[in-house]
């Protein structure tokens, strides 16, 4: 598969040097689509004419002498933002006909940037999938092996950039889906701190576009570089104006360091919960011995590091009563039932997700308590350590699996079966607490698929993961220049 196209830095350049034009950028990136999407079935809603319409005038601006961070960038935004006279459906067929009347906040600010919007990418019903799927636009594939999924639930989103389709895309995430088909796709993906990007805009169908506060839920970016997320945060980062920004201003700080062989890095690929695939392994692997020919102090073992059994459990109770509250009453009852059979010393993240749809507001609090004790000692982790090196999930991209109950898929580790949904662990380890995490391609596997990890940093310094995401690279793409 081709994957070697220009970042949105280098299209920039590109444009400023007036080499290109953003309609020449425009057409070619349509003309891919036109070319390719059949088979890949990542751009769901297009919006070719606006965006034409939209090239040709960031054309004329550049030509008065306007310059902004993304003016005539090709782009793709993942379904479930609202686009003004695009439909919002989140995968519902109910909501086929759903058309916001305005722009999502961060659609809005990509526009104010300059970039150009080609149309909407895949999703799964109700963004609730490890794969991106639904009745409305049919299955999303893999472009590097059409039979496997591209992961879920910004599938659509990875699968473009993967395949060309526009040099960024922004997506969302609460059980790695940023991460997961930026790992899946081989491109880079950043789930920022929890509360740093304002989300209005991002909300299921007929919900009104409001400025609420999510819990574990984030939005971000999505490239095919390290330097293009930063680029991209840069435009989407910042309170929302109806809210925050009233009173306040966002100010990140720095990355920790700039030289790779300054950053102290704890690299773990072992869970208690779900065993690691030799792929994953392998690339968890490179990356530490890339990290350590540059210089870095890298440790594979902290007394500081949470537990991570624990961190699990907490995780997947708190994901599954944020979705569980907008159950029937008939599903929630059947559940209830389950319950209250299962055995008091029944610890298995199956039970865990069990319990999570019938928690009750006192328990919430009790589980969010037992949060902020994690956040606390990650808070004491990271005074010792920059970063945190982990797998995204425990395999590369698994073939297409739409058994109707998802309870009854397995995903399979080496050939041991596992709980479709014990693989979000990795993903929870940064979302329950809310750090923020860069998943970066880290080479591909025996049967030559993308193998990404993850780069966990600390709270609201989401610069310091991106710098070692920048430097990492660097360092592997010389390394591979070399061999």
């Amino acid at each position: 598969m081709e994957s070697n196209f220009p970042t949105a830095e280098e299209l920039v350049a590109a444009l400023r040097a007036g080499d290109v034009s953003s309609v020449e950028l425009t057409d070619e990136a349509i003309a891919r689509i036109e070319r390719d999407d059949k088979t890949i079935n990542a751009i769901c809603v297009p919006d070719f004419d606006r965006a034409r319409a939209a090239a040709r005038d960031a054309d004329r601006a550049r030509a008065r002498g306007e310059d902004l961070a993304l003016l005539g960038i090709p782009v793709t935004v993942k379904e479930s933002y609202d686009v003004a006279g695009l439909p919002t459906t989140w995968g519902i067929p109910a909501y086929r006909n759903h058309l916001p009347a305005e722009d999502a906040v961060q659609v809005s600010r990509l526009k104010s940037a300059g970039a150009v919007v080609l149309g909407k990418t895949n999703v799964p019903l109700g963004l609730q999938d490890i794969q991106s799927f639904n009745e409305i636009y049919g299955t999303t594939n893999n472009p590097w092996d059409p039979t496997r999924t591209p992961g879920g639930s910004s599938g659509g989103s990875a699968a473009a950039l993967a395949a060309g389709f526009g040099a960024l895309s922004i997506g969302s995430d609460i059980a790695g889906s940023l991460r997961t088909p930026a790992h899946f796709c081989g491109i880079h993906a950043h789930k920022p701190s929890l509360g740093l990007l304002a989300s209005r805009g991002m909300v299921p169908p007929p919900g009104p576009a409001l400025p609420a506060d999510q819990d574990l839920a984030v939005v971000g970016p999505m490239a095919r570089s390290a330097r293009d997320l930063t680029l991209l945060l840069d435009v989407m980062a910042g309170p929302d104006p109806l809210t925050h920004g009233v009173a306040y201003d966002m100010r990140l700080p720095p990355p920790r360091h700039q030289r790779l062989g300054d950053f102290r890095v704890l690299v773990v690929e072992d869970h208690p919960r779900i065993a690691s695939g030799v792929a994953v392994r392998a690339a968890v692997n490179r990356v530490a011995d890339a990290l350590t020919e540059g210089g870095a102090r890298v440790e594979r073992h902290s007394a500081l590091l949470p537990d991570l059994g624990e961190a699990a459990t907490i995780y997947m109770q708190l994901l599954v009563s944020n979705s569980a509250a907008r159950f029937p009453m008939e599903a929630y009852e059947q559940v209830r039932a389950r319950v209250a059979g299962l055995s008091a010393d029944d610890d298995s993240l199956e039970a865990a997700r069990l319990r999570g749809v019938v928690l009750s507001h006192r328990d919430w609090v009790g589980l969010n308590g037992r949060r902020e004790l994690h956040r606390h000692a990650w808070r004491r982790l990271f005074a010792e350590f920059d970063v945190v090196v982990c797998p995204v999930t425990p395999t590369p991209a698994f073939p297409h699996d739409h058994h109707p109950n998802p309870m009854e898929r397995r995903i399979d580790v080496d050939g041991v079966a596992f709980p479709y949904f014990d693989q979000l662990v990795w993903a929870g380890l940064a979302t329950m607490p809310g750090l923020p995490a860069t998943a970066v391609p880290a080479g591909l596997s025996p049967e030559g698929l993308p193998v990404g990890v993850q780069l966990i940093g600390p709270m609201f310094e989401d610069r310091t993961p991106l710098r070692l995401a920048e430097l990492l690279e660097e360092t592997m793409s010389q390394s591979r220049a070399q061999h």
